[in-house]
């Protein structure tokens, strides 16, 4: 079975402890949830935070979530100064015969900027006639 990666950003509001854990779970829980992925079928997740967040791990979220045998790895972004702030991204590598055509990716709220050719503040990416 050949291994896949979703991709998924989402602009958290504050750096605080709340915040990261919440928007993590927000995020993660889109991105699983709009691929059917089950848990048996993540291989690895890593996160990574603009350095304007730091208040916490967001891999405490998918522990949180239930998450504990899969390998999470967090790191900081590169601080492009032009770049988008308070933005964590995540990926999500999964086992699936699923075409990489179909897959999901989920940009929301600000983040949606970094993928334009997705629609904003969804999952759904558009076609050409939108």
């Amino acid at each position: 079975m050949p291994c896949r990666a979703i991709r998924g950003a989402i602009t958290i509001d504050e750096n605080t402890n709340d915040a990261i854990l919440s928007d993590t779970k927000t995020l993660l829980h889109e991105m699983l949830y709009s691929n059917h992925i089950q848990t048996e079928d993540i291989v690895s997740i890593f996160f990574s935070l603009t350095p304007d967040l730091n208040a916490t791990f967001p891999a405490r979220a998918a522990r949180q979530m239930g998450y504990k045998n899969i390998p999470l790895f967090c790191m900081q972004e590169i601080d492009v100064p032009e770049g988008l702030g308070k933005c964590l991204r995540i990926l999500v590598h999964i086992n699936s015969d699923k075409p990489n055509a179909e897959i999901i990716h989920s940009y929301l709220k600000d983040a949606h900027i970094l993928r334009p050719d997705y629609q904003q503040n969804t999952t759904t990416p558009k076609t050409m006639d939108s």
